[in-house]
């Protein structure tokens, strides 16, 4: 095992002058960001690929990473099946303890390795418990990691640029050859929702998150929109397409930074979470059923409540502190939650959904059918 004291020293400071000491595990580069915290106790991979997580530094509350080391990357028809993208997403991570050793038959390298591979900075000996009682305390808070000399550029907020448009697909991307042809608005997609739609029956064609839909709606039989990064208001083009999308009758899906920008689109407004939902033990209650599903979480941005017209109903919320977490069209296919349906937690809780958005593209096929049936 390497001794923590063999290791370079290095410090998280934050934007109201706090300091706390650590040592790095990662690539040695100074960098800076988003401070926000993950109360999940495993899925450390998976989370560092999640693209939602760009712009920021991601504070593991759980004390020990790095005992299942990581996993060699595995695609099946150009979907990653074993994380969430194709690198590592999030600026940085910090631990209060890395494991040197790891084991698991799936591994394939160390978490260290993998860091200093993509590039990656990490501390570890970081008092995170207080460091997290501090971020619930004050909110997210700007941060920079550095070594020998400290970073003389100010803080830069990240949710002040279009972190969307940086991890979106840039080009058009087809999978699959089924009948029911659904495209997917790629805001910074976790390949787990591509999992979740690539079926026999599905055609996927993933697209940039600008990408104007609007001329060629009519071909697609369903419309899925992602999640993503930031804040949801620098996705103006997004918002501008869906607008007029919700206009239709054409089933739509929206995911996390998708139900955002649905509500957006719809005339609601949206806010920032004091230190937002991070973790796969989120509780959500179901308004129709009365049910409480357990969910996987990773935004800082939620609806305003009270903003959505009356066409619209909350369908989710939190149980936890009573954000929204789902809404529902009163009349047409249109639906979003905040929360992620294809993750793990519960341990399959709400992978319901995407049976019932395919349910809804059916209907909508079959009356499309209908209309377009000569009459004699």
């Amino acid at each position: 095992m390497v001794h923590i004291l063999q290791r370079k020293k290095a410090s998280l400071l934050l934007e109201d002058g706090s300091l706390f000491h650590g040592f790095s595990f990662g690539a040695e580069i100074p960098t800076q960001g988003e401070i926000v915290f993950n109360t999940g106790m495993m899925s450390y991979p998976e989370s560092m690929t999640d693209p939602s997580y760009a712009g920021q530094v991601i504070v593991f509350t759980y004390p020990l990473i790095g005992n299942y080391g990581v996993p060699a990357q595995k695609r099946e028809h150009q979907i990653v099946q074993n994380m969430e993208s194709e690198k590592i997403q999030c600026r940085a991570i910090i631990v209060a303890e890395y494991s040197d050793h790891y084991a698991h038959p799936t591994a394939a390298k160390s978490l260290e390795h993998w860091l200093k591979e993509e590039k990656i900075s990490a501390l570890t000996g970081i008092d995170t418990r207080a460091l997290t009682k501090k971020l619930r305390e004050h909110g997210t808070m700007l941060g920079k990691i550095i070594f020998d000399t400290p970073l003389h550029e100010p803080f830069l907020d990240p949710n002040e640029q279009n972190l969307v448009a940086s991890v979106s697909t840039k080009q058009r991307i087809v999978y699959g050859d089924g009948p029911f042809h659904i495209l997917v608005i790629d805001c910074g997609i976790k390949h787990g929702i591509l999992r979740s739609l690539s079926r026999p029956d599905t055609t996927l064609i993933r697209v940039p998150w600008d990408y104007d839909f609007t001329d060629e709606i009519e071909m697609y039989d369903g419309i899925v929109i992602s999640n993503g990064p930031g804040d949801p208001k620098m996705c103006d083009k997004t918002i501008q397409h869906l607008r007029q999308a919700i206009q239709t009758y054409i089933p739509l899906f929206g995911i996390c930074l998708g139900i955002q920008l649905l509500a957006l689109a719809a005339g609601a407004n949206t806010y920032k979470l004091k230190y937002g939902h991070r973790s796969q033990n989120q509780p959500c209650i179901d308004l129709i059923t009365k049910r409480c599903f357990i969910t996987a979480q990773n935004h800082g941005f939620a609806i305003e409540k009270n903003t959505l017209p009356e066409s619209w109903n909350t369908w989710f919320i939190n149980a936890n502190d009573g954000t929204i977490e789902g809404i529902q069209h009163a009349t047409k296919p249109i639906f979003a939650v905040q929360f992620h349906p294809e993750a793990c937690s519960g341990p399959k809780d709400t992978s319901w959904l995407f049976d019932y958005f395919l349910q809804e593209i059916k209907k909508y096929k079959q009356q499309q059918t209908v209309l377009t049936q000569p009459h004699g």
